[in-house]
């Protein structure tokens, strides 16, 4: 199996598991028949197998058409209109992509997942010179920090090619039909592709949000979303037994109702750092509602064991951490001999860095089991497109089925919109200005 899920770690027995499989199928019956809570959102749920081919084609055209013209693209999103594309490129490339001189893609920044006016100077004048186009990813196109992106990098296209030779380099994803972005691609004449309505932003990775940049830096789509479609047919198999996705989701719920409160999902690969902060944003924003949810958190070993590795080891017993292991990649390097053998190193000649860092990978599992902390394994046999396909189709599902066992609606994100709210009102911005006046008495006198 290219995905397989090891709990025998985790302190849990079998039959507690199997003692959950009406639950899940229950659960399951209610994503696949759109019967559960936020059911308008579970486009997802199908969309390997049901995607718009049309604008498959399209996406695969112009990411020919934004490689052989630009010299940096630059990808401007928030939340899930980064993150899916993010992790996967940063998963499937070199991990030095952007310095390399012999790459076949342009140069990838992203920019509009934050308001640092340092970030935004910094990245224009890096790309000021350089031949640029631009992804603008927002649904409505008035989310704050994207649109005050695009606003910068707009004025920059058409003051360096006008306005006919900006529009050819400006691509638009946004809503089909409504919102200020779709307004704007329509009377610019924007090259423009699809948010599907029934799929929220942290679900839409296998949609023109995550592949167009995907293909931009020149990973395979198609095998990709043939990972993705190998994980629909897989994990729709009714049995614990036999279905991962299930393992993995009563693995979480189980551990859950015995008190843990944080789930730390680990890697040993740089490559994976940001898989675990799209994945974080998937969970964050599906399970933690109603007084609810494990808070996801991400570790990056062994780097991390350095830093925070004693108080997972010795801290408060009220986590889990759940391994994201890699059986085969792609570059390594063999310890070689050295005659003093200062370092005291020469025991591990002949050996490469992988299997130091699995080795690494056991130890640390066996001292945290023994610290009693419970752990999981995912393995993914290899790390290529279509793994990594595979896999964002296993949490997506995961975590769906996760939220109905909760209680929750898993689709929604409701308490996101309350910083919306007081950052407009601090700003003054028309409309809020009795919340105005109530925040600035809470603040303290500067």
């Amino acid at each position: 199996m290219s995905i397989r899920f090891d709990y025998s770690y985790a302190g849990l027995s079998q039959e507690e598991l199997d003692n959950k499989a009406a639950q899940i199928s229950l659960a399951d019956k209610m994503l696949k028949e759109k019967t559960g809570a936020g059911s308008d959102f579970l486009g997802w749920y199908d969309y390997p197998v049901a995607y718009d081919k049309e604008e498959y084609a399209r996406i695969k055209k112009a990411a020919e058409k934004i490689k052989d013209s630009c010299d940096a693209f630059i990808v401007i999103g928030i939340g899930g209109s980064y993150l899916g594309s993010k992790a996967v490129i940063t998963a499937l490339t070199s991990t030095f992509f952007n310095e390399e001189t012999d790459r076949k893609a342009p140069k990838i920044y992203f920019a509009g997942e934050n308001i640092s006016g340092k970030y935004m100077k910094d990245l224009i004048d890096l790309v000021k010179d350089q031949d640029i186009c631009v992804n603008v990813i927002s649904k409505s196109g008035t989310t704050t920090e994207p649109a005050i992106a695009f606003r910068f990098f707009k004025e920059m296209l058409e003051k360096k090619y006008g306005k006919d030779g900006a529009k050819d380099r400006i691509f638009a994803t946004t809503d089909k039909e409504r919102g200020a972005l779709k307004f704007l691609a329509d009377q610019e004449g924007y090259e423009t592709f699809v948010i599907p309505d029934d799929v929220g932003g942290r679900y839409s990775v296998y949609s023109a949000v995550g592949l167009l940049p995907i293909a931009v830096a020149g990973i395979d789509i198609d095998a990709f979303m043939d990972g993705a479609k190998s994980g629909y047919e897989e994990y729709g198999v009714d049995s614990v037994a036999d279905n991962a996705c299930y393992q993995y989701t009563l693995y979480r719920s189980c551990l859950y109702n015995r008190g843990k409160a944080i789930e730390i999902l680990v890697d040993y690969e740089p490559s994976l750092r940001y898989f675990s902060e799209w994945w974080k944003q998937l969970y964050g924003e599906s399970d933690g509602k109603d007084g609810k949810g494990l808070f996801p958190a991400s570790v990056h070993f062994s780097t991390d064991l350095h830093s925070v590795g004693q108080i997972i080891q010795d801290g408060h017993k009220n986590i889990f951490e759940t391994i994201l292991a890699v059986d085969e990649l792609d570059g390594d390097m063999t310890v070689g001999h050295e005659e003093a053998d200062l370092d005291g190193l020469n025991y591990l000649e002949n050996r490469t860095m992988q299997d130091v860092n699995e080795k690494a990978f056991l130890g640390t599992l066996l001292a945290h089991v023994d610290g009693d902390v419970p752990n999981g394994v995912i393995y993914l046999s290899r790390l290529d497109a279509f793994h990594i396909g595979k896999l964002v189709y296993f949490f997506e599902k995961a975590c769906g089925l996760g939220g109905y066992l909760l209680g929750v609606n898993p689709f929604n994100q409701p308490g996101v919109e309350a910083y919306k709210k007081n950052m407009f009102a601090l700003l003054h911005k028309p409309g809020y200005e009795e919340l105005t006046e109530a925040l600035e008495k809470r603040l303290p006198n500067k």
